[in-house]
């Protein structure tokens, strides 16, 4: 886990205590999906072990992040007169949303112990640049933060970083992006030290860009030969400093932190990038399924330049049962990932990429990814049900624990923190909470 701890205490350098308690980013203090030090509840409903729930307006997607004794969201609240509906922009669009109304673009502080609004910042105001999959939204990328910043990408609408009273620090606008099918956006920022990453994959001139987190200024920019995609970027400690990940439809390719440099790549993914990678004990995997499937392990010890089938770099490889749009889970040494986004859950031996199980859940399709804690696993579908596991050993399946219902629908990951687990559904913020 040595690989693991440094991501995280890179990034919690502000207050809260201990950064491994946090839950400072969409996929929490290591980067994996799990939270080292905390001990939720197992079961749950709209009145056992809740101890609040908020009405959200707006919409969104994104995921809360939690830090001391505040819960981060951002949502895109519609506001103004009806307009004329304005078609998708992208050819090849497909059960998508038009747009009707304007939007604001919300930065929400809340009360932990309460669920209490805070404050509420409107970072920006207008007509989205296109339309959205039906299933999407204009506020999907969470946010992150180290404790004392905070950082919000809207994507075309601009990445603002604020304090956590609140107030803009900085502002910039990367440009106008064009999604394949006019889907929406969705990648979000990743903070490692004083570097915030940003990849802006789309239909046009793609790039990643690292800014410095407290001015916005760039760093580097480096262009890439890659259409759309809607994975968050993934920055990991090693021995000979820090890579930043990003998985492409082309090429999985990691950038040295410092200056940009790709130091390997890997083919062997599909198109339609969404799942983010994960990494630990000095390997990283990435995943994707849609015209194809394809998961990747990278020892990072041997990693240099381009990784074909048998280089020493790629330590194990398969072309079945791989993510789509949930992101897989590294925990204690198993990768769990669901197969696409259907309640088929896959274990593998994290260290040989062998397979242990492939296990059908009593659940409808999933689009939050699986989270971990006090050795048991969360899964939480579009229904609002979430199934919590037993992590098994490997040679045995995982149990049910609990089946919990909860009156809302869910595409944003789980956060947790402490004893509590908190939930972003399309109507409601839950927090979740043990006696």
């Amino acid at each position: 886990m040595i690989l693991a701890l440094a991501f995280s205490l890179s990034i919690a350098t502000g207050r809260g205590g201990d950064p491994a308690a946090e839950w400072g980013s969409w996929r929490g203090p290591l980067g994996t999906g799990e939270a080292p030090l905390a001990d939720p509840p197992i079961r749950w409903s709209e009145t056992q072990n809740l101890r609040w729930k908020t009405a959200l307006d707006g919409e969104g997607h994104s995921s809360p992040v939690v830090w001391g004794e505040r819960v981060f969201l951002t949502a895109a609240v519609a506001v103004g007169e009806e307009l004329e509906p304005r078609p998708s922009r992208m050819e090849g669009a497909h059960d998508n949303t038009p747009v009707t109304r304007r939007r604001q673009f919300v930065v929400r502080a809340f009360e932990r112990a309460t669920g209490k609004a805070v404050w509420t910042r409107a970072v920006g105001e207008g007509i989205p640049t296109d339309t959205a999959h039906e299933s999407a939204g204009f506020a999907s990328a969470s946010p992150v933060t180290d404790g004392e910043h905070l950082f919000a990408s809207f994507g075309s609408a601009g990445l603002y970083a604020l304090d956590l009273s609140g107030e803009v620090s900085w502002a910039i606008d990367l440009g106008d992006m064009q999604i394949k099918h006019s889907h929406g956006e969705g990648a979000g920022p990743a903070l490692f030290a004083d570097t915030l990453v940003v990849n802006w994959d789309h239909e046009g001139d793609s790039f990643v860009v690292a800014l410095d987190k407290c001015t916005g200024e760039e760093r580097w920019r480096r262009a890439r030969d890659e259409p759309t995609s809607w994975a968050t970027p993934l920055v990991v400690a090693h021995a000979d400093g820090a890579l930043v990940i990003v998985p492409g439809s082309g090429r999985l390719r990691a950038y040295d932190l410092d200056d940009g440099t790709v130091v390997w790549s890997c083919g062997g993914l599909s198109e339609n990038i969404v799942a983010s990678p994960v990494a630990a004990a000095g390997l990283v995997v990435a995943g994707s399924s849609y015209a194809r499937q394809g998961v990747l392990a990278v020892r990072l010890a041997s990693a240099r330049g381009d990784l074909t089938e048998g280089a020493e770099g790629l330590l194990w490889s398969r072309r079945r049962r791989a993510p789509y749009v949930p992101s897989p889970l590294l925990y204690r040494g198993v990768l769990y990932n669901l197969q696409h986004y259907q309640p088929l859950l896959c274990r593998t031996e994290l260290a040989s990429g062998e397979e242990a199980q492939v296990q059908r859940l009593e659940l409808s399709n999933l689009y939050a990814s699986p989270v971990a804690a006090a050795g048991r696993i969360y899964l939480t579908d579009l229904d609002g049900a979430t199934l919590v596991l037993d992590h098994a050993p490997l040679a045995e399946a995982p149990s049910p624990l609990a089946l919990n219902l909860l009156d809302d629908s869910f595409s944003a990951s789980a956060a947790i923190v402490g004893r509590e687990l908190f939930l972003r559904g399309d109507r409601w913020l839950y927090c979740l909470a043990r006696d």
